[in-house]
């Protein structure tokens, strides 16, 4: 079941990407051009979804992002590092 699980967390966000890339201009209006949010897509993409969140949705006229995008950013960041440490953290507990 907890395979089941990581596999889902890994895909869900690279496929919402896919998705936003197919049928709106949501991440070209966020980056600008392709190369960031390829780079995003394949290291981490639920931080790619929160900076296009905090870009598009939580910005001023200016462009410029708010407190609010900030936050949402760094909670993706959050969740993408604890993805990737979550599999350590299960190997050293199995070694016990």
């Amino acid at each position: 079941m907890g395979c089941l699980f990581v596999l889902f967390s890994l895909i869900t966000p690279r496929f919402v990407i896919v998705v936003l890339w197919i049928f709106t201009d949501y991440l070209s209006r966020a980056f600008g051009s392709w190369f960031w949010a390829t780079v995003g897509f394949f290291f981490m993409p639920t931080t790619t979804l929160a900076y296009a969140v905090a870009k598009n949705d939580l910005s001023t006229a200016g462009g410029s992002i708010t407190a609010a995008g900030v936050v949402v950013i760094v909670l993706g960041v959050l969740i993408d590092v604890g993805l990737l440490g979550g599999s350590a953290r299960g190997r050293r507990r199995a070694d016990r």
